[in-house]
């Protein structure tokens, strides 16, 4: 799932990961349609009290969000950014995020994603990791935060977490072994 502002460092790689470990791979977001690109920012840690927000680059969906149905798909990665903040808004996103929840099919998240998943109401009694700033919407919506180091990922059950882009070799690593990928050298 993306969105404008969604992080340059998660939707775009995130696809491409998959799909080199030959996974067929939808990138979608609400109101648009397949062909049409979405506008990515770039988060960095520049010594700030917080991320810096840089333009990033325009990332093509593949797919027709209105023509998604989650019955025909075996996990879900939510991306991190400023994009949760307005998808979290959308019912049909919501909707989305529960048929995982409730099938308890993979579900990844990174940074601002446990946005979504606080609103799709699916983290009650749950553990989630989340960027720091995210962390009482994660305990508001019944879950437990769990404080992690930035470059680290946690796992409960079906769901995969992590604060921000430097976690992504383990939050992918543990998302693949959720799906039960099988990777070999």
């Amino acid at each position: 799932m993306a969105c404008a502002a969604a992080k340059e460092r998660d939707a775009p790689s995130r696809k491409r990961c998959f799909v080199c470990c030959a996974y067929t791979v939808h990138a979608i977001c609400p109101g648009k349609k397949a062909g049409e690109k979405v506008r990515t920012a770039v988060h960095d840690f520049e010594g700030d009290q917080t991320y810096s927000e840089k333009p990033g680059h325009n990332f093509a969906l593949n797919a027709t969000f209105g023509e998604v149905k989650a019955a025909d798909y075996d996990a879900l990665v939510i991306p991190g950014g400023r994009a949760p903040e307005y998808i979290r808004l959308n019912e049909d996103v919501l909707a989305i995020v529960r048929h995982f929840a409730e099938a308890k099919k993979p579900i990844a998240a990174i940074c601002h994603g446990a946005q979504v998943l606080a609103a799709a109401g699916v983290l009650k009694g749950r553990s989630c990791s989340a960027y720091p700033a995210c962390g009482p919407d994660v305990t508001n919506a019944g879950g437990h935060y769990a404080a992690i180091p930035v470059d680290q990922a946690h796992v409960d059950g079906n769901l995969v977490t992590a604060p921000a882009w430097p976690a992504h070799p383990e939050w992918l690593a543990m998302f693949l072994q959720v799906m039960g990928a099988k990777i070999q050298l």
